[in-house]
């Protein structure tokens, strides 16, 4: 798998301490654009790695954008299937295999179609989806209905779409620190989107972020600091990214794989942070999004190792925090 051939947002905000000349001469800080977002790498060293990570950015694109034409996840879509996907798609597709059994279904990456006919992927919007065409791009949901046999993928049948944007990001996030630690850094910060990698400290001190409040109105401010210990984290929200119909309702770019909507909830934001991957926590994040409060507490009973924050409006419309 790739993690082992590497060893042989928007909704956060970043909390930095001031560093003396010296420390900052052992801190490498490099930061662009990736993913239709931005990205921040910090790191402790003394070597520039950015033609490398500029690298890797590329081969996870040629495996995964559905923006591109010519990447894996695209030709499958079209219906080739002569495709032999690379180690990253095989991880991908492993994770989301798991996260989908796990979530019992509320992640689930084969709702490419109606992400696309929302207005929120690669593909053609329909305007003002009515019952009967949600009812149909539902058949081809279901990540159950495809599999990976001899690095090659099967689908059940045409109408399903891969799209795996909603934990893309976090698996960038997670081979950027895959090969930070293959080259011995043990302290590092990326941050791609606002998803999030945290390995060791910088100069004695945890990293730290701040997590957002959900302000409709634009501006930024700040709703609670967290301190990462060898965590990953993902912050997923649908108060900024959303559309509205033709009857005044937000549509969301969070698509319930369950009944195929996309209507706003009283769930405003999640950020999830665990000892492990990023992809799993922006994985988690959204299918969190699309469960909706009640069924993600019930979940994280079962599921201790998350830690999560969760930004919800009560009955009165007034903001409320739950953490664990």
């Amino acid at each position: 798998m790739l993690k082992k051939s590497f060893y042989t947002g928007i909704l956060v905000l970043f909390v930095f301490f001031g560093c003396n000349e010296k420390e900052e001469k052992n801190i490498v800080k490099l930061k662009g654009v990736v993913f239709g977002t931005t990205y921040n790498i910090t790191y402790l060293d003394k070597i520039n790695h950015q033609k490398s990570i500029d690298s890797l950015f590329g081969l996870v694109n040629k495996s995964l954008s559905t923006y591109i034409p010519t990447s894996d996840i695209s030709k499958i879509n079209k219906g080739d299937s002569t495709v032999v996907v690379d180690d990253m798609f095989v991880d991908v597709f492993e994770i989301a295999k798991r996260i989908y059994s796990e979530t019992n279904g509320y992640f689930d990456p084969t709702i490419g179609r109606l992400i696309d006919a929302y207005g929120f992927g690669s593909g053609r919007e329909k305007k003002d989806l009515s019952s009967e065409e949600i009812t149909e791009l539902m058949k081809g949901v279901g990540f159950d209905k495809v599999k990976l046999l001899n690095r090659k993928v099967y689908r059940e049948t045409s109408n399903i779409e891969f799209n795996v944007n909603a934990f893309a990001k976090g698996y960038g996030v997670d081979v950027i620190g895959w090969f930070l630690e293959s080259k011995k850094i043990k302290n590092y910060l990326v941050e791609i989107g606002g998803e999030i990698r945290a390995r060791g400290k910088k100069h004695g001190k945890l990293w730290k972020v701040a997590i957002e409040k959900p302000n409709v109105d634009g501006t930024r401010s700040l709703q609670k600091i967290i301190e990462l210990n060898d965590e990953s984290m993902a912050t997923s929200g649908n108060y900024r990214k959303y559309k509205v119909n033709e009857n005044g309702e937000k549509i969301v770019h969070t698509v319930n794989p369950k009944t195929g909507l996309a209507f706003e909830s009283n769930l405003l934001s999640v950020s999830v942070r665990l000892k492990g991957d990023c992809a799993d926590v922006d994985a988690y994040a959204t299918a969190f999004l699309a469960m909706g409060l009640d069924k993600t507490k019930e979940f994280l009973l079962k599921h201790p190792e998350l830690k999560v924050v969760l930004l919800y409006n009560n009955k009165d419309n007034k903001l409320q925090e739950f953490v664990n």
